[in-house]
C-alpha cells in the first residue's frame, strides 16, 4: 500500500467512528483556524476547486465541518453505485443517504444543518457537519474548519461568544494527531494574528502547525508580504504559504474557481517571481497532502496500539452487561448464587476483590469486636460512679438496726451487681453496629454481582429487601442473648471463682488484724478470754447488787461519805468496755442529784442506753435539738409528733474512722477484682454470641431466604425485567466494539513495508 492510500484509510476509519459518535480514538486531520473574515472558506473552496461553503458578513461558519476530500475517477468503481455511476464529482452528507452533484444545494443543507444544530440567532454548536466529496480535482486530505475567532458579540450572540469559540478551538487542535492550519490575512499584523497565538499554546515547539496567509492582493500599496512568507517576521516549522482569495464582488459576478486560481498564479509570478512556486493554492494543496500521509504515517503504530487495548476495554465492559437472557428461572437463580457466596465470601474476607481503601466486611466486624467494643469495656472503671460514701452507706444499710462486726456481703453483691449493670448498655451497642455492618456488605460484595444488580434493578430491590428482612429478625434474639450474658452474671455472683479466690482470700487476714488490734486496745483484765454472753451476764449481776447497796444506804440515812466510798469502791472492782474506758465514774450524790432535779438518766439507764456518743454527734444534735425548739422551727412543725427523732443525713460530711476507711477500701477492692473477671467474660462472650446468633445465622440462611422469596413463577418475569440504562449501554458497548474490530481489520490492511 502506497502513503497515498493512507489518507483513505483514516477517512474509513473517520467513518466508522463517526457511526457511534465516539471521540476516544484522536485520528490524524487538519484543523483551519483564523479570526472571523480570515479567508478560511475560500482556502477550502480554493483546495476543492468548488464554490459550496456559505458566505455572508459576520459568523457563517457555526459549526464545524469535517470536509473529506477523496480523489476517484471513473476507473475507481469502490466508491459509486447505482446513483452516483456516472458522475464526475458528488457530495454526501453523514446524516443522510443523498448525493449531491449540485454544490448549490450543498450550500443550502450545510445552512439548514447548521440552524438545525445551532439555530438562526449567529449562535454556535460543538457537533460537527461531515461531508465528503468526490472529485478527480482533489488530492484526499481531511480538514476541519471551525468557526471564526471573534471578541464582539453581535446580533443575538451570547454573551460569552468568545469564550464558546475559543474552548471550541481548543478541543479540536488540542488533539496530538491533528495538523493546525493557521489562517491570517496578509493586510493585518502577523503578530497580532489569533491563530498563530492559539497554536502556539497547544503546539510551543511549531512541529505540527502550518500558516496561511491570505488577502496577498488586498495589502496596501508600497508593502509586500515577503518577510512575513520568509519567515522573517514569526518562523514556522512546517512554513508559510501565501495564496489569493477570491473578492466578494468576484464571488457575487460568480468568478469559477479554475478563473480565480489563474489569476492567482499570475498575481504571484508579477508580485513575488522568486517564491511564485512556494506559495499559491495548488502548492498549498500538494503541502497538505504530503504532511497529512507523514503525519498519518507517524501516528499509525500509537493508532493500532490503542484501538487495540480499546477492543479489550468494551469488550471486558459488553461482558459485565451480560448476554440477552434465555432462561430466566436459570438466570435468576445464579443472580441468587452469584450474590450469596459475594455475601459469604465478603465476611469471611475471602473475595477475589480486596478493598484497599477501607476495611469492610469480616474485617469490620472484628474491628467492632476488638477495637470499638474492647476499648469501650476497658474505658469502664469498675468503681466508676460510687464514692466512699455511697460504698459505706451500702454496708450501713446492709447491717440494719444491728451494728455489724463484720463487713457485710450483701453490701459487696449490690454493689457489684450495680457496676455490672454498666455493661449491659456497650454490649447492646455492639450488636447494632454489627447489624449496621451486615447491612452495608450488600453494597460492597462484588463488582459482578453489583453488574447484575443494575442490570435488574428490580431484582435488586428484592434481594436487599429479603436480607434487610432476615437481619432485622435476627436483631431480637442477638440482644436477648446479650442481654441474658449480663443478666447470667448478675444472676449469681460467685465468690469462689478461682480468679477471684486470692482476693476474697484477704478478708479473713484483714479480720484477724481487727481482732488482734481490738484485743490490745484494751487493758489487763480485757486480754482474758470470756464469752460475750457470759460476759454481759456477771456485769448485769454486778450492776444489780451495787444498786441494792446504794439504794438500802439511802434509805436507812447514812451519810453521804459512806455511800460515796462504797460507790467508789464498787466501781474499780467493774469490768469496762473498750468504747467507756475515757468516761469517768459517777459519783452517787451525783446520780441521785441528777435523778431528783430530772437532769438526765440514772446511771442504769445510761447502761441501758449504751456507750456515750460522740462529742461531734452530740454538738449536733444540741444545735439540732435547739433549732427544732426555736419559735421560727416550732412555728412550722405544729403538726410534729412529739417523740419524732431528728432526721438522719443522706451523706453527711465527716471524716472516715479508721474501721470504716478499712471497710470501704476492703470493698472497693472485691469490686474491682469481680468486675474485672465479668468484664473479661463478658468481651469474651459478647462476640462469640453475636457470631453465632446473627453473622453465622445469616451466613447459612441467605440462600435459601432468597430462593423462598424470589424464586416464584409468578414474578420471574417481573423481577428480571432489564433497566433501560443499562440496555442503552449495551448497545452502545456493542456498536463500539464493533466499530473498533471494523477499525482493527482496516488499520490490518495497511502493508508497513510499502510506507516509507
Amino acid at each position: 500500500m502506497s502513503m497515498e492510500a493512507l489518507i483513505p484509510v483514516i477517512n474509513k476509519l473517520q467513518d466508522v467512528f463517526n457511526t457511534v459518535g465516539a471521540d476516544a480514538i484522536q485520528l490524524p486531520q487538519i484543523v483551519v483556524v483564523g479570526s472571523q473574515s480570515s479567508g478560511k472558506s475560500s482556502v477550502l473552496e480554493s483546495l476543492v476547486g468548488k464554490s459550496f461553503l456559505p458566505r455572508g458578513v459576520g459568523i457563517v461558519t457555526r459549526r464545524p465541518l469535517v470536509l473529506q476530500l477523496m480523489y476517484t475517477t471513473n476507473e475507481h468503481k469502490e466508491n459509486r453505485n447505482q446513483a452516483n455511476i456516472d458522475l464526475l464529482e458528488w457530495a454526501q452528507f453523514l446524516h443522510m443517504d443523498k448525493i449531491f452533484s449540485d454544490f448549490d444545494e450543498v450550500r443550502a443543507e450545510i445552512e439548514r444543518e447548521t440552524n438545525r444544530g445551532a439555530g438562526a440567532n449567529k449562535g454556535i454548536s460543538p457537533e460537527p457537519i461531515r461531508l465528503k466529496i468526490y472529485s478527480n480535482k482533489v488530492v484526499n486530505l481531511t480538514v476541519v474548519d471551525l468557526p471564526g475567532l471573534t471578541k464582539v458579540p453581535v446580533g443575538d450572540q451570547p454573551e460569552d461568544i468568545e469564550q464558546q469559540v475559543h474552548d471550541l478551538v481548543l478541543q479540536y487542535i488540542g488533539n496530538p494527531n491533528s495538523i493546525i492550519l493557521a489562517v491570517s490575512s496578509a493586510n493585518t499584523d502577523m503578530a497580532t494574528a489569533e491563530a498563530l497565538k492559539m497554536a502556539k499554546e497547544v503546539d510551543p515547539d511549531g512541529r505540527r502547525t502550518l500558516a496561511v496567509i491570505t488577502k496577498l492582493d488586498l495589502m496596501d500599496a508600497g508593502t509586500d508580504a515577503i518577510d512575513c512568507l520568509c519567515g522573517r517576521v514569526i518562523p514556522v516549522k512546517l512554513g508559510i504559504i501565501g495564496v489569493v482569495n477570491r473578492s466578494q464582488q468576484d464571488i457575487i459576478d460568480n468568478k469559477s474557481i479554475e478563473d480565480a486560481m489563474k489569476d492567482e498564479a499570475a498575481f504571484l509570478q508579477r508580485k513575488y517571481p522568486t517564491l511564485a512556486n512556494r506559495n499559491g493554492t495548488p502548492y498549498l494543496a500538494k503541502t497538505l497532502n504530503r504532511l497529512l500521509m507523514h503525519h498519518i504515517r507517524d501516528c499509525l503504530p500509537e493508532l493500532k496500539t490503542r484501538v487495540t487495548m480499546m477492543m479489550s476495554q468494551f469488550q471486558s465492559l459488553l461482558n459485565s452487561y451480560g448476554d440477552d437472557v434465555q432462561d430466566k428461572a436459570q438466570t435468576l437463580l445464579q443472580i441468587i448464587t452469584k450474590f450469596n457466596a459475594a455475601y459469604c465470601q465478603t465476611v469471611e474476607g475471602t473475595a477475589r476483590n480486596i478493598e484497599t481503601t477501607e476495611l469492610c466486611g469480616g474485617a469490620r466486624i472484628c474491628y467492632i469486636f476488638h477495637e470499638t467494643f474492647g476499648r469501650t469495656l476497658d474505658c469502664i472503671h469498675p468503681l466508676a460512679g460510687l464514692t466512699q460514701m455511697d460504698i459505706l452507706t451500702a454496708i450501713r444499710n446492709a447491717t440494719g438496726p444491728r451494728p455489724a462486726l463484720f463487713v457485710p456481703e450483701v453490701s459487696f453483691e449490690l454493689l457489684v451487681k450495680r457496676q455490672i449493670r454498666r455493661l449491659e448498655e456497650p454490649s447492646q451497642r455492639c450488636v447494632e453496629l454489627v447489624h449496621e455492618e451486615m447491612q452495608r456488605i450488600i453494597q460492597f460484595c462484588g463488582t459482578e454481582v453489583q453488574q447484575e444488580m443494575l442490570r435488574f434493578p428490580k431484582v435488586h430491590e428484592k434481594i436487599v429487601d429479603v436480607v434487610t428482612q432476615l437481619l432485622r429478625r435476627r436483631l431480637p434474639p442477638t440482644n436477648s442473648m446479650v442481654e441474658n450474658l449480663v443478666l447470667i452474671e448478675l444472676a449469681y455472683i460467685n465468690t469462689k471463682h478461682p480468679d477471684f479466690r486470692s482476693d476474697a482470700s484477704i478478708v479473713s487476714s484483714l479480720m484477724t488484724s481487727i481482732n488482734s488490734s481490738s484485743n490490745n486496745y484494751g487493758g489487763e483484765d480485757d486480754k482474758r478470754v470470756i464469752p460475750v454472753r457470759r460476759q454481759q451476764q456477771q456485769q448485769q449481776q454486778q450492776y444489780s447488787q451495787l444498786d441494792g447497796e446504794i439504794y438500802s444506804k439511802g434509805v436507812s440515812g447514812g451519810s453521804n461519805a459512806q455511800s460515796r466510798s462504797l460507790t467508789e469502791g464498787s466501781s474499780r472492782q467493774l469490768p469496762q468496755y473498750p468504747f467507756e474506758q475515757q468516761q469517768q465514774p459517777t459519783p452517787t450524790h451525783q446520780l441521785y442529784n441528777s435523778v431528783g432535779n430530772g437532769q438526765g438518766g440514772n446511771w442504769l439507764a445510761s447502761l441501758i442506753a449504751g456507750p456515750k456518743p460522740d462529742p461531734a454527734i452530740a454538738s449536733v444534735d444540741s444545735q439540732e435539738q435547739s433549732r427544732e425548739q426555736s419559735p421560727e422551727h416550732s412555728a412550722q412543725n405544729v403538726q410534729k409528733p412529739v417523740n419524732l427523732l431528728p432526721e438522719v443525713p443522706n451523706h453527711p460530711i465527716r471524716k472516715l474512722t479508721e474501721r470504716e476507711t478499712r471497710d470501704v477500701d476492703l470493698i472497693e477492692r472485691l469490686i474491682k477484682s469481680y468486675f474485672y473477671i465479668v468484664r473479661k467474660s463478658i468481651q469474651d462472650k459478647v462476640p462469640k454470641a453475636v457470631m453465632h446468633f446473627l453473622v453465622n445465622h445469616v451466613k447459612d440462611n441467605l440462600q435459601s431466604e432468597l430462593v423462598k422469596h424470589l424464586y416464584r413463577q409468578d414474578q420471574i418475569d417481573d423481577l428480571l425485567s432489564e433497566s433501560p440504562e443499562v440496555a442503552q449501554r449495551r448497545k452502545e458497548a456493542a456498536e463500539m466494539l464493533k466499530a473498533l474490530q471494523h477499525a482493527n481489520v482496516i488499520i490490518g490492511e495497511i502493508r508497513e513495508t510499502h510506507m516509507w
